[in-house]
């Protein structure tokens, strides 16, 4: 067995923490796989794995190589889905990293269609606020809201509006706001968002005749993920300044009002981001491609884009 093979081998072993499992799915002989983890820790002069009647685990030096080699395969798998037939049909772990608000709100919804179109990709999807590390963390791509990474290659993929917005019962009991300022006399409550990574409340953006303006009122309740963001909205606890994707269902029911919506601010621009080191992995490109064409139905459509 060629040394890569070898690699291979012990890498599923690790996987599936049981050299009997890991010969069923590489469909090879369990006495072959045993063989190559022995010819694998005869070349590197180590213990990778310790075995035992009921079960192996890894030792450290397994582990360190494991999550090294595991690295080394997988860019090795994104060559070859460059190459001939391989292109046409994508396959293996695709890590992708985006914010709640836009995993649950549109990216979950539309996946099937993308499960449909590619089968064999294993898709991992992150869901998190923090902006995260994608070469260190070895993260295929990421959808944010800002293209500011020299290191990274970023793509515009579409825009989402944004709307101001409360419950018909917060409504009646404290008025509607004419007027952007209304909401730092105390007459109003805002429901802030901050951020987890600074804790701070992100503050509110409006155009005022087409000047941008940013107000920073009290927020005597805030919350840090956006579907708790709206549910404070739903529960009548003060009015929100969010993505309108995100409540536009509920706007369409009628349980919650958008209000000073001749403030509303520019769209907020979007991008997917990857490393240059993703750029020829056919499967990033496929999804690249997929997430334009749903952000541009979703211009289209009017649902999350500007108006």
């Amino acid at each position: 067995m060629d040394h890569l093979q070898a690699i291979r081998v012990f890498a599923r072993v690790v996987e599936t923490g049981s050299f009997v499992r890991a010969a069923q799915t590489l469909q090879m002989p369990t006495a072959t796989v045993s063989k190559a983890i022995q010819s694998l820790e005869r070349h590197l002069e180590v213990k990778l794995l310790e075995r035992t009647t009921r079960r192996v685990s890894v030792t450290e030096d397994g582990a360190a190589y494991y999550e090294r080699m595991r690295l080394v395969l997988e860019e090795l798998t994104d060559v070859e889905a460059t190459l001939g037939r391989a292109r046409s049909n994508p396959r293996g772990r695709l890590r992708v990293d985006t914010g709640g608000s836009v995993a649950s709100g549109i990216l979950i919804p539309a996946l099937p269609r993308f499960r449909a179109a590619y089968p064999d990709i294993e898709l991992q999807l992150g869901v998190t606020d923090r902006t995260v590390d994608l070469i260190g963390e070895n993260i295929d791509c990421a959808i944010r809201n800002s293209a500011t990474d020299p290191a990274l290659i970023a793509r515009r993929i579409g825009a989402l509006a944004w709307t101001t917005c409360a419950s018909p019962a917060y409504l009646a009991r404290h008025g509607s706001p004419e007027r952007p300022d209304q909401l730092l006399d105390g007459s109003h409550v805002v429901a802030g968002y901050f951020s987890a990574r600074t804790g701070r409340n992100q503050p509110l953006r409006f155009l005022d005749a087409g000047v941008p303006l940013q107000i920073e009122p009290p927020t005597p309740i805030s919350v840090n993920e956006s579907n708790a963001h709206v549910a404070v909205a739903l529960a009548g606890l003060g009015l929100i300044h969010t993505l309108d994707f995100m409540v536009r269902p509920s706007i369409e029911r009628g349980v919650l009002v958008p209000i000073l919506e001749q403030w509303r601010p520019a769209p907020q621009e979007v991008y997917i981001v990857y490393p240059p080191s993703r750029q020829l992995s056919t499967k990033v490109r496929v999804f690249v491609e997929w997430a334009m064409e749903l952000f541009a139905t979703l211009d289209r459509s009017g649902t999350a884009a500007s108006r």
